[in-house]
């Protein structure tokens, strides 16, 4: 006999166990909640817009960065025709060597140092303003250089020529030695070559007018004020003030590897020289190598293929000065 349910006899009922067909009874209520608008595309990291909103503003931070610096340079604004002399070495030798000062700046402890004093005394009798300044501005005027907290501004470096040097040479006991530099572009070794030649009794450098680093701030800096010391001639033609060298009984000695002596022992160390130092790495120009009247060599261990020209004309010096002295 059936149920009344139309099942068979004896059967069980199924319970459906999905629950209510219709609606969810709020079960899904979170599901169904809205997520807000969709992101701008540049905020959305996955998306090529945001790559290109990151590096407009890395740009952007860029120029500023760069804006700031400008204003900064601006506080310590160097006037045409004039320079910076930085460092207390460097500040104290030009003032000693009676350069003409046009401002100084001072940051820092840098005005509690003794060696300023004379610096301090000549900038005010010559009615120079004495700036206070940040560190920061003397960063930036000077694009970073070591300035020690201290700086002046002069008139551009004033070249000597030819025959002042030799005028100089004259007026020593000792045979001329001129330091001629041939390609030599980096200003560091400019001022390392007058450090030497200051310490060594150089009569002065020769530089060509072209393709040679010039006097400037970082020359000033790395000769340790021997700037104020030892002239510098600049001439036009390198080649042709080498022959007029000649003329004035100066022996033309080429610094270079190939050299058929060496500079310990030179054999015109005892008469007038002009030394001369090539670029690193290419050494002497042709014509210039084909007017020394001697090749001379620095005799170094077979580990060190060449010597940094500012190195090597310091060795040079040295060693041309110690045959001179041991002449006497």
């Amino acid at each position: 006999m059936s149920q009344h349910d139309g099942r068979p006899a004896g059967s069980k009922r199924r319970v459906s166990k999905k629950g209510p067909t219709k609606g969810s009874g709020g079960k899904n209520r979170r599901a169904l909640a809205g997520k807000g608008p969709t992101p701008k595309a540049e905020n959305r990291p996955y998306h090529a817009a945001y790559k290109r909103k990151q590096y407009r503003e890395v740009r952007e931070k860029a120029a500023q960065a760069q804006a700031a610096a400008k204003a900064r340079k601006a506080v310590i604004k160097v006037s045409e025709g004039h320079e910076l002399v930085i460092g207390r070495n460097s500040v104290a030798e030009a003032v000693a060597a009676g350069i003409k000062i046009t401002r100084m700046f001072i940051a820092g402890g840098a005005a509690k140092d003794d060696r300023m004093g004379q610096a301090f005394r000549v900038a005010t009798a010559a009615g120079a303003p004495i700036l206070q300044v940040d560190r920061e501005d003397l960063d930036y005027a000077t694009d970073g250089a070591v300035h020690q907290g201290v700086a002046i501004e002069v008139p551009e470096y004033e070249y000597f020529t030819l025959s002042d040097l030799f005028a100089k040479a004259a007026d020593s006991d000792k045979p001329g030695l001129i330091v001629a530099l041939d390609h030599v572009t980096d200003p560091h070794n400019l001022g390392a070559v007058l450090r030497s030649g200051g310490a060594f009794g150089a009569s002065g450098v020769l530089i060509p007018t072209r393709n040679s680093a010039s006097v400037n701030a970082t020359v000033w800096k790395v000769s340790a004020g021997a700037l104020g010391r030892i002239p510098v001639a600049r001439e036009a033609n390198l080649v042709h003030a080498l022959k007029e060298c000649k003329k004035h009984g100066y022996f033309i000695v080429g610094l270079d590897a190939g050299g058929s002596e060496t500079t310990r022992n030179l054999t015109v160390a005892d008469e007038p020289i002009v030394l001369v130092t090539g670029a690193e790495g290419s050494g002497l120009s042709r014509l210039v190598r084909e007017t020394c009247d001697v090749i001379a060599s620095i005799p170094i261990h077979a580990a060190v293929e060449s010597l940094n020209a500012a190195v090597a004309t310091g060795i040079a010096i040295y060693d041309i000065a110690q045959a001179r002295s041991q002449a006497k």
